[in-house]
């Protein structure tokens, strides 16, 4: 449990709110029904916002509330201006907006400008006619190359009207929009200012690192291809775009902008964030959260190690270094639950293991990222067939790979079980109640099953829950700019059991150990370090003493302590 903390201290560095935060991802769809649609809504997350606020949530980022035909849950937007019709209208976005400001509470929205749905006016009126002024808002080609799509099948579909094809990264109702056209900019940067102007702090930008593209469109080779997702990141106008909506739109508001760099190698990450570059403030990188993600055949899972999983988390520290920052997370709408993932889900080993896992993300020199129901320990789904699934990547690869004989039935669903978007998508566990509390009418996922022991009504008033736990660092880390400022080190890459690292701040010193076995562990500390006091402990069986240079850690045990 908490100890007392001797220190509510200043820090060497210059404060900044989006740094100091703490970010709860809300998955809107699966949040919180109230009008027993099936589907999450606008109220639902308002009628929620005290439960974040008693959590000690600073921030929350929403997937898209845009109209949509959802083809891809809302990453097809149809109209930039308008409320999705499921989730409810511009007046309960407008009361979401009043209702956070009252709780000194900031909101971020996503921002799909990649690409739009095709059911968005610039896209009906580009494919009308090759002459069309909308034309060139989007990429028209009179013969396809070699590009693949993320979710399968060619990344080029031939439009019948005018007999050209059009291209489309993910699927093909979302055709990739133009940036090259200084038009299409200049109108989403007015959107963005619409939605600035109604009291948005934040946006997340939606695959930002593909907005420009390959000059011409040459074939790939058979390694690009191998590799597409890091060449779609190649586009020789990418920086001075980011560059330009700073200036133009960002640099007008005070407003923190996150951007989703998938594909994009970790030592190029800091070009985004680097301050001085002036770009975004922070940036979502993905190789920790797809570590086990076989590169060349992506649906496949393979084994991963601890050594592997705190190489990423040194590497992505030090390539932020002084002048970048990054986002941290270890699950999100487009991955695993982190318990299920990370930790271990069985029923004897589900809290320690979260908890564990909660330790490290809210420790790391990085803006923590909650995924809702994380601070629950909710678990991935237990899918039986490819008809549970509603997720487009998983079914768009089951057409690809699994009705053309490619790859076998069994071996594909067992590795969707733990690799598909739609387990962190279930509806959220509210309580123990028809649907688990999320909504009165036919929830448009499958509730997990485990609903009943996992959710929040079994775990707010509970001292030892896992959202208890997570309600408890939340605190440490709004007390302690070290956790958020200090230098990182890890103590030993090569652990292949206890992920160990110091955070420090001048003369503020402490160590954070996660035992990620379900085994107990002796572990000595390293470097000669020596504890002064416990700050915090998950799951200890034994008290530890003053100036102690070992630990007895109990399975999946992790802490916060002061060093001398």
């Amino acid at each position: 449990m908490i100890q007392s903390v001797d220190q509510i201290q200043k820090s060497s560095q210059l404060p900044t709110w989006w740094k100091q935060a703490v970010f709860y991802q809300v998955y809107p769809r699966s949040f919180k029904n109230t009008n027993g649609s099936g589907v999450g809504d606008i109220n639902g997350i308002i009628e929620k916002l005290d439960y974040l606020k008693q959590l000690g949530i600073d921030a929350i980022w929403i997937n898209p509330h845009y109209d949509s035909p959802n083809t891809d849950n809302g990453y097809d937007i149809r109209n930039y201006e308008k409320i999705m019709e499921e989730y409810g209208t511009m007046e309960d976005f407008d009361r979401l907006i009043s209702e956070m400001q009252k709780r000194n509470m900031r909101l971020m929205v996503d921002v799909v400008i990649n690409h739009s749905s095709d059911q968005h006016e610039w896209f009906v009126q580009s494919r009308s006619s090759k002459d069309n002024p909308y034309r060139d808002y989007y990429f028209w080609r009179d013969e396809p190359n070699n590009y693949p799509s993320f979710f399968g099948g060619s990344a080029w579909t031939k439009d019948d009207t005018t007999g050209q094809y059009y291209l489309h990264y993910f699927a093909k109702e979302q055709p990739d929009l133009n940036w090259d056209n200084p038009k299409v900019r200049e109108d989403l940067y007015n959107m963005l200012r619409f939605w600035l102007d109604k009291g948005v702090s934040g946006f997340r930008l939606d695959t930002v690192a593909t907005f420009s593209k390959i000059p011409n469109f040459p074939e790939f080779t058979p390694e690009q291809v191998l590799n597409f997702d890091e060449e779609y990141t190649k586009g020789p106008h990418l920086h001075q775009y980011i560059r330009e909506i700073n200036e133009k739109v960002f640099s007008e508001y005070d407003v923190v902008t996150a951007g989703e760099i998938f594909g994009v190698p970790t030592e190029e990450s800091i070009k985004f964030t680097d301050h001085r570059r002036k770009e975004l403030n922070m940036a979502f990188t993905f190789d920790l959260v797809r570590l086990d993600v076989d590169h060349a055949e992506k649906w496949r899972r393979k084994d991963w190690t601890l050594p592997h999983f705190r190489k990423i988390i040194h590497d992505l520290h030090q390539t932020a270094g002084e002048h970048g920052w990054n986002a941290f997370f270890l699950d999100n709408h487009d991955n695993p639950r982190v318990v299920s993932h990370f930790g271990d889900d069985r029923p004897e080993w589900r809290v320690a293991s979260a908890k564990a896992l909660g330790t490290v993300i809210l420790t790391q020199p990085a803006t923590p990222f909650i995924y809702q129901g994380t601070e629950l320990g909710m678990t991935n789904y237990p899918f039986q067939t490819i008809e549970d699934f509603d997720d487009i990547g998983v079914t768009g690869f089951w057409k690809d790979l699994v009705e053309t004989g490619k790859v076998p039935a069994d071996k594909f669903l067992e590795a969707s079980k733990y690799t598909s978007r739609d387990n962190a998508r279930t509806p959220f566990q509210w309580d123990d109640t028809e649907n688990a509390g999320f909504t009165t009418g036919t929830p448009w996922l499958k509730v997990n099953p485990n609903y009943k022991e996992i959710n929040a009504a079994r775990q707010v008033n509970d001292p030892d829950s896992v959202f208890s736990y997570y309600k408890s660092l939340i605190q440490l880390r709004h007390e302690i700019p070290t956790l958020t400022y200090g230098s990182y080190h890890d103590l030993d890459l090569n652990h292949d059991s206890v992920y160990a690292y110091t955070r420090i701040d001048g003369d503020y010193k402490y160590l954070v150990v996660v035992n990620f076995k379900d085994s107990e562990i002796d572990y000595p500390l390293p470097e000669d370090l020596s504890i002064a006091s416990t700050v915090i402990e998950s799951s200890a069986q034994k008290s530890v003493q003053n100036n102690a240079t070992s630990l007895q850690l109990a399975p999946w045990q992790s802490g916060i302590y002061r060093l001398n």
